[in-house]
């Protein structure tokens, strides 16, 4: 049975930069955890930082945080960690947090730390696609649906 790697913080766990969760309420998350086919993962948290933490945004390919605090090597351990999870678990489909410095799918903030999202990838879901996992956002659910049919 084939295995979904899924933002922690879209199954409710507490791993946000301000220590909250983004549950995702979906039927098929419900089925697929029955089944045992997910698997959760924060790669901000796996590549070291703490909850809560200070938020982060991309800009001029480093990460940075919003006091000045250079994060990149956190941000690019924790998708080396994903992307060996899904190599190890033969994962080839993601489901993660739009708009997070890691697991945005097709928006993250502008790096300027006022509220502006802009066209991109975060650090985690860029190496996932360029390595052949398939990454989806919480918004392309009936996309990801599609393809796992």
């Amino acid at each position: 049975m084939e295995k979904i790697l899924i933002s922690s913080c879209l199954l409710g766990a507490l791993v946000r930069y301000d220590a909250t969760g983004q549950k995702l309420s979906h039927l098929q998350i419900t089925t697929w955890q029955q089944q045992g086919r997910i698997v959760s993962f924060c790669p901000e948290v796996a590549g070291g930082l703490p909850t809560p933490r200070e938020p982060a945004e991309i800009i001029n390919d480093k990460v940075i945080t919003n006091i000045g605090d250079n994060v990149t090597i956190e941000f690019k351990l924790g998708a080396e960690k994903a992307l060996r999870l899904c190599r190890q678990h033969d994962i080839r489909f993601a489901l993660l947090k739009e708009s997070s410095p890691s697991c945005g799918r097709n928006t993250i903030y502008d790096g300027t730390h006022s509220g502006i999202k802009i066209a991109g990838l975060g650090l985690t879901a860029a190496l996932l696609e360029e390595n052949g996992v398939k990454v989806f956002s919480e918004a392309q659910m009936p996309v990801l649906l599609k393809a796992l049919a």
